[in-house]
């Protein structure tokens, strides 16, 4: 797959423009504007994510998420609630048709997480692919680092990152969250619990589901360390060259744009899956 792709790094956005900015860049992709691309992100607040299609109703407990003064914010992939904060995000476009991507979204994940494998080495990790069993794959919860999917990087037995995906427009995007460290206190109050007991419950037994790069490392990082570190890895586990890119102000307009008119707004965050509900009810 030796190419030369382009590489972003946005630095710290909100939530709205960073889900913008992934579209804006699989747009371009498509449209041919823009070679294959990754990117880095951060993220000015903590923000809670869920995917495209997850409801979020029940499962979410927006008073908590206003008292942490979270974003909140609706992906255009799929998979479960995901708290970004202390974090490295990466992102990927690229074409369905590019060769070595593989038509198989399981396929995908695998060939596109060597850059992960790499970057993890160079932060002296050592990670394994999950393969959930059956059962373990069928298994549905609101919160994403709680099981592994596919593909996804494991750390002594432990999940270590997560990934989304999602094609349109001939274009492959991914996404994923690499985390420095995590506040598992903030990530389960953010979440509706049938009582204090149970969460308390699930709160402790996350700790032996999830883990973090400071934590196996028992090294505090930087998103500048991170991001030195998976630049290499992705160049050296995907086979490419990655060249600086970076957007010229009327891109930015149009990101910006997208950001007001979609991703900051209740239609797409809130009532896109409520109206779909009565419509099919």
């Amino acid at each position: 797959m030796h190419k030369e792709w382009y590489f972003l790094d946005s630095g710290y956005q909100d939530a709205a423009v960073n889900m913008a900015l992934d579209e804006a860049l699989l747009n371009w992709h498509s449209e041919g504007k823009i070679p294959p691309t990754l990117r880095f992100y951060g993220w000015s607040r903590p923000t809670l994510s869920i995917g495209q299609f997850q409801k979020s109703d029940k499962a979410i407990d927006f008073d908590a998420v206003r008292s942490y003064n979270c974003h909140f914010v609706r992906r255009l992939t799929g998979g479960s609630a995901v708290l970004h904060d202390n974090e490295l995000t990466y992102s990927i476009v690229v074409s369905e048709d590019q060769p070595g991507i593989p038509a198989s979204v399981r396929e995908a994940y695998y060939v596109l997480s060597k850059g992960l494998v790499e970057g993890f080495k160079n932060l002296g990790i050592t990670v394994d692919y999950a393969m959930p069993d059956k059962d373990t794959a069928r298994d549905r919860t609101a919160v994403c680092f709680e099981k592994a999917a596919f593909y996804e990087m494991m750390a002594d037995g432990k999940k270590l990152s997560g990934n989304a995906q999602t094609r349109n427009k001939g274009v492959l995007l991914q996404h994923g969250s690499i985390p420095m460290d995590m506040d598992t206190g903030m990530l389960y109050d953010l979440f509706r619990f049938p009582s204090e007991a149970i969460k308390q419950r699930k709160r402790e037994a996350f700790q032996e589901k999830a883990v973090t790069i400071d934590q196996l490392t028992n090294k505090t990082h930087t998103y500048d360390m991170m991001k030195h570190a998976f630049y290499a890895g992705f160049e050296s586990g995907l086979g490419v060259t990655l060249r600086p890119f970076e957007l010229s102000r009327q891109q930015w307009e149009e990101v910006y744009h997208l950001a007001e008119t979609k991703y900051r707004s209740d239609e797409w965050n809130y009532n896109r899956l409520r109206k779909e509900s009565v419509k099919h009810g």
